[in-house]
Order: structure tokens, then sequence, then C-alpha cells
């Protein structure tokens, strides 16, 4: 056990296997006390137990929870279970997750909203657990668990896709929200050898993405000098960042032939050249009124922008 992450607490969730159960041991491994979240944790010879004596064996401290993500009470009560062991909850690491894939004319509506509610609904019901918490003592590092499949989509995972997306959208407001409370807010995009990704990659594949060659990852995100508002990806011991850009574009005013403007230049407007990365939804709307030529260092007349 090393020491970076001493004295710091922290919940994992859907940790009784795969990159749960890596990340919690890693965690465990730096110093942290985790809560081993899993459906049925406390019941006895559970995945999530084994997980719970692993870390104890190697001189952690863990306690397991059984609660489903998709239960905010259940939540709520993992966190005060969390506070009335240790006092505190420092990381929550969102990654408890389900897949009903098909292609989305065979998806039924039940499946979509399934996989919605496990991964987006499941990361806001833990997040909102521990906001407040998180506020209070003015410290915060929490993961959610985005994917490839939302980021550039993915045959047969409409639901999957759309729900590992959205999460990207609440780590960006929350990360804007928390930065105040020194809360950072970051996303995963793991590549790894799940009961979630059997059969679906060749054997020779999968066994170069063992999960624990991501979680150096989560440790790097939930450490003290953390980032914020990052996309970071690690699959088979590589590490990248992904980015969600704006390109310069181009200005044509309210001319009447502007649809026809836009579908003649599309290979200017999509041009990545010089593109940025916003810090905000603001700047999307900053940076067309700049190049209208209008002055917007006092656009919002309340202090706010409003923005679709």
């Amino acid at each position: 056990m090393s020491g970076s992450l001493r004295g710091r607490v922290a919940i994992v969730t859907g940790a009784g296997g795969g990159l749960g159960r890596a990340h919690a041991i890693a965690l465990a491994r730096h110093g942290a006390r985790v809560v081993v979240n899993d459906l049925g944790a406390e019941r006895e010879g559970s995945s999530a137990g084994a997980v719970a004596e692993e870390i104890r064996r190697a001189g952690g401290e863990a306690i397991v929870n059984g609660g489903s993500v998709t239960d905010f009470s259940a939540m709520e009560a993992m966190v005060r279970q969390a506070v009335d062991q240790w006092g505190r909850v420092d990381i929550l690491v969102n990654n408890a997750g389900i897949l009903r894939d098909k292609s989305f004319a065979k998806m039924s509506l039940d499946d979509f909203r399934l996989v919605m509610d496990v991964h987006l609904m499941g990361a806001v019901n833990c997040t909102k657990a521990v906001w407040s918490i998180m506020r209070e003592q003015n410290y915060g590092r929490i993961v959610m668990t985005t994917s490839s499949s939302g980021l550039y989509g993915n045959y047969g995972q409409a639901n999957y896709g759309a729900a590992k997306m959205a999460l990207v959208g609440l780590m960006q407001t929350l990360a804007l929200e928390g930065e105040k409370n020194n809360i950072r807010v970051n996303c995963l995009a793991p590549t790894a050898a799940t009961a979630m990704t059997a059969g679906i990659l060749q054997e020779e594949v999968l066994a170069k993405l063992d999960p624990a060659s991501v979680s150096p990852a989560v440790v790097a995100l939930v450490s003290e000098d953390a980032p914020t508002r990052t996309i970071l990806m690690s699959g088979a011991g590589s590490f990248e960042c992904a980015h969600i850009t704006m390109t310069q574009g181009i200005h044509v005013g309210h001319a009447e032939d502007a649809t026809a403007q836009v579908r003649a230049r599309f290979a200017e407007i999509r041009d990545r050249t010089g593109e940025i990365v916003p810090r905000t939804g603001f700047e999307q709307a900053h940076h067309e009124l700049t190049k209208s030529g209008m002055n917007t260092d006092s656009m919002s007349a309340n202090g706010r922008a409003v923005v679709a």
C-alpha cells in the first residue's frame, strides 16, 4: 500500500468485478478506504465481499454496500454508511453499468430506458448523494465512466452511446459548478476485457485488455493534483485524451443565400485548423458573435449566458 490517497474515502460502484474491482483495489493500494458497491454485496460469498476481503488482506480498509445505483435513497444510505464508518467521502467512481445491445430498429424502449437509468441516472443518483458533503468539506473527486461508444458511436449501442455521451455533458457542467469548492469532475473512457465485453472482441485482443491497466487513470483522476473537465482514455496500458472541439467555421451574416453558402462551404466549416476547446457553452455564442463584429464583453445583462 502506498500513501498518495491516505486518509481519503472512496466509493466505487459496480466494484464486484471487472473494471470496478480493479479500480477499488488500485485506490486501496494507494491508501484510500473503499466502499465496494455492487448489487447483493452484503450476501455471503458475494463478489463484492471478496474484493473487500482482498483489500483487507493486503492491509487496506474496505466495506461493502449492495444498493442499486438506480435507487437514490439507497445511494444516500450508502453515503451515510461511508460517513458513519470513516467520517467523510472524498472520491466517487461511477462505474456501474449494463449492456442491452441491439440495433435501434430492434431495440425496445424498455431496454433503452434501463440502460439510461443505470448509466446516466445511476451516476446522477450517486453524485447527488455525495455533492453536498463534498461542497461542505471543500474537496471532492468524481469520475464518470464514459465510452468510445458515446464519443464516437458504435453499431447496436444507441442506448449505451446516448447514456455515455450524456455523462460527458454532466461532467462538463458539474466541473464548472464544483470548481469553487475544489470538486474536480472528470470522465474515464476505458477499453477493457470485462463481462460486458465478453463475446464482442477476439480472445487474443481481450488478453491485452486487462482492467487493471486502466485503473492508473482512475487514480490520477482522483488524486490531489487531479485535472478537471478531462476525458481520459485508457486501455492496454495506453492513455489518451478526447476533446469536444469547435472549428473556426465561417461567418455569412444574414445573407439571403446563407443556406446555399453553408451547403457549398461545408469543407471550410469542418476544417479543423485552429479548432478550439470551449471552456463553457457560452463560448459558442462568444465565438459566433465575435466573428459578426460584436463586442461580447458585456453581452449578458444579468451576468449569465443563455445558450441553447
